[in-house]
């Protein structure tokens, strides 16, 4: 086997999410920076929480509010031709 191949381990990185909770794990990086932890994620917390970063959600409502029903056209009943 080649030698020094393998990252580093840290057996004690700590982690910071964005909701303020921090803890350690173990990883190959030193420090982590997440945006959802165990403590804020919807199905931890059975709390429903929209993520929405860029607005993408607001967006789609605003988009959805403009658009109008398709309008229905009358159709005219023809009229049956006999035939002899």
């Amino acid at each position: 086997m080649k030698a020094d191949i393998h990252p580093i381990y840290f057996p004690k990185a700590g982690v910071k999410c964005a909701c303020g909770n921090s803890f350690t794990v173990g990883s190959t990086k030193e420090f982590i920076e997440t945006e959802i932890c165990a403590k804020c994620h919807p199905f931890y917390t059975k709390k429903e929480k929209v993520l929405d970063t860029l607005g993408r959600v607001q967006k789609f409502k605003d988009r959805a509010a403009k658009k109008q029903p398709p309008k229905v056209k009358k159709v005219k009943a023809k009229k049956e031709q006999k035939t002899i």
